[in-house]
C-alpha cells in the first residue's frame, strides 16, 4: 500500500497557511509601512531644504533668499509655474547648496515625465517644476518648510529654524 496525504489533509494545511499569511499581512500592514517611509523622506527633504536656505543665508551675510514669502503673504509652494505664484528656490539653491532639489515622494516635479519623488536636477530649475513642499518666514526671520503627512492625512510635517 502506498503512503500519501489525503485530499482533506492537504486542504486543511492550505487553509491553515492561508490564515497565517492573512494574519502576517495584517500585522505588517504594507500600506502603512509605505506611508511611514514616505513621511520619513518628507522630513529628510524638509531638513535638506532648510539646511540649503541657511547655508545660502550664511554666505549672503544673513540675508534670506528673496523668494521666501513672509507670513503676511502666507506660505507658498516651492515651485516655478507661470500660472500660480510660487517660491522659486531651485535655481537659487541648486547645485551650490543642495546637489538636486528635493521633491515630495508623491509628486512628479515636471507633471508626469519624471518619476514621483525624483529630485530636480539643477539643469531643470529653469523650467516649470513643483516640489510639493511649502515655505514661509516669520517676522523674526525664522523659516518654516511644510509637507502634507501621508500617515495622518490633514496634518502637516513642519520644521522651523
Amino acid at each position: 500500500m502506498k503512503k500519501a496525504f489525503t485530499l482533506i489533509e492537504l486542504l486543511v494545511v492550505i487553509g491553515v497557511l492561508a490564515i497565517l499569511l492573512t494574519i502576517t499581512l495584517i500585522a505588517i500592514n504594507p500600506a502603512h509601512q509605505f506611508a511611514q517611509s514616505n513621511d520619513t523622506k518628507r522630513r529628510s527633504d524638509i531638513l535638506a531644504i532648510l539646511n540649503a536656505v541657511h547655508q545660502s543665508t550664511a554666505e549672503n551675510k544673513g540675508i534670506l533668499p528673496a523668494q521666501i514669502p513672509d507670513t503676511t503673504a502666507g506660505a507658498l509652494e516651492i515651485k516655478l509655474d507661470a500660472v500660480t505664484p510660487g517660491a522659486d528656490l531651485c535655481a537659487v539653491l541648486a547645485p551650490v547648496y543642495v546637489p538636486a532639489f528635493p521633491v515630495d515622494p508623491a509628486v512628479s516635479y515636471d507633471g508626469g515625465t519624471a518619476a514621483q519623488g525624483d529630485p530636480i536636477p539643477s539643469t531643470a530649475c529653469a523650467v516649470a517644476y513643483n516640489t510639493g513642499y511649502t515655505i514661509v518666514r516669520d517676522a523674526g526671520g525664522r523659516v518654516t518648510v511644510s509637507a502634507d503627512s501621508e500617515v495622518t492625512p490633514g496634518t502637516f510635517l513642519t520644521v522651523t529654524r
